[in-house]
């Protein structure tokens, strides 16, 4: 029985690897590992796939010690240990996360993730890998759903976690956590486990031990999966209309710099103006994504100020939604530049 589950989850994580192409041959991966269930049961499961071949890959593991709770040093050991045992590179670093969240003002998630990923991104460099693994689960995803509706996201939102995002994959996105639990039992497999999970400070742990427990007795027992196919459909939604905004794109656009000092991009104006609301708004996001890889800082509100300006049609006239981004408008073009 043990055996049966133990192949059903790792074919799951193989399936997915597949069917999203998260890891190709030669790949060079930086593994993400904490030690708690989901990060050690993908560390687990990709060292199997790697010893059967079936993907000729490699990759190292990054551990980060937020030096925050008093376990954290244990935490370290314990991947370290797994990973002399296995004969798997480790790299590991303390970082005061705590102190960083004080400095910048930012909750200590916020500061925990970004000095996590600083750190994969740095290994990434030194071992000239080209993708990083992150142990997002299920769970994670819809519990991220529920975040972003929380705060107004609107149907981006509804995409959760996708299983990749540039350089970074996840491998155990279609597992459930009581799935990834039952694996680490059956493997005989002791994961650390951090206590603040089950503290309900953050917004994510009410989610988790109170919202989605809740909406599982009262409505809807399959409420993950539910909310999994919601993102399953929004996501190919998704997809259909950045087909259709990538070809727009290409009539509408005049110019594009965007490999020296000064960037930018210029639109025409009276294209841009005869779309509809929802392709400009997706217009202007393709375009910023474009100059400068990302669209984080830019607000509903940024987007229905750059559509007023648009439609106005006033010579001259210009909007900076943030210190980096101007939106200039002049002689029927629209110019969104990069500010340095």
């Amino acid at each position: 029985m043990a055996q049966r589950e133990k192949k059903t989850l790792i074919h799951k994580v193989l399936n997915t690897i597949k069917e999203y192409h998260l890891i190709e041959p030669g790949d060079i991966l930086v593994l993400g590992v904490s030690g708690g269930p989901d990060s050690i049961t993908m560390l687990d499961i990709l060292l199997k796939i790697q010893k059967t071949k079936q993907i000729p890959f490699h990759f190292v593991v990054a551990h980060v010690n937020h030096m925050i709770r008093e376990e954290a040093k244990e935490d370290e050991e314990y991947v370290k240990k797994y990973c002399i045992k296995n004969d798997i590179e480790f790299y590991g670093k303390s970082i005061d996360v705590q102190k960083i969240a004080n400095t910048n003002k930012i909750s200590t998630e916020e500061a925990g993730r970004n000095a996590r990923y600083e750190f994969f991104d740095e290994i990434l460099q030194k071992i000239g890998g080209n993708k990083i693994a992150i142990a997002h689960n299920k769970n994670d995803k819809v519990e991220t759903m529920i975040m972003n509706e929380l705060r107004g996201c609107g149907i981006q939102g509804l995409k959760g976690i996708e299983p990749m995002r540039g350089r970074y994959i996840r491998p155990l996105i279609e597992c459930e956590r009581k799935e990834i639990e039952e694996y680490c039992m059956e493997n005989h497999i002791e994961p650390r486990i951090d206590k603040t999970n089950f503290e309900n400070i953050y917004t994510r742990n009410k989610i988790r031990n109170i919202v989605i427990p809740y909406i599982e007795q009262e409505f809807n027992p399959n409420i993950i999966e539910t909310m999994d196919r919601l993102s399953g459909l929004i996501i190919e939604q998704e997809e259909y209309i950045q087909k259709q905004v990538a070809d727009i794109y290409k009539e509408m656009v005049l110019e594009e710099k965007i490999d020296s000092d000064d960037q930018y991009i210029l639109l025409d104006l009276r294209k841009f103006n005869e779309q509809e609301k929802v392709i400009k708004s997706n217009i202007i996001l393709y375009t910023i994504t474009r100059l400068f890889g990302t669209t984080k800082g830019i607000e509903k509100i940024h987007i229905e100020d750059m559509i007023k300006l648009c439609a106005n049609n006033i010579g001259n006239k210009f909007l900076m939604p943030n210190k980096n981004l101007k939106i200039f408008i002049k002689s029927g073009k629209i110019k969104i530049s990069k500010e340095v």
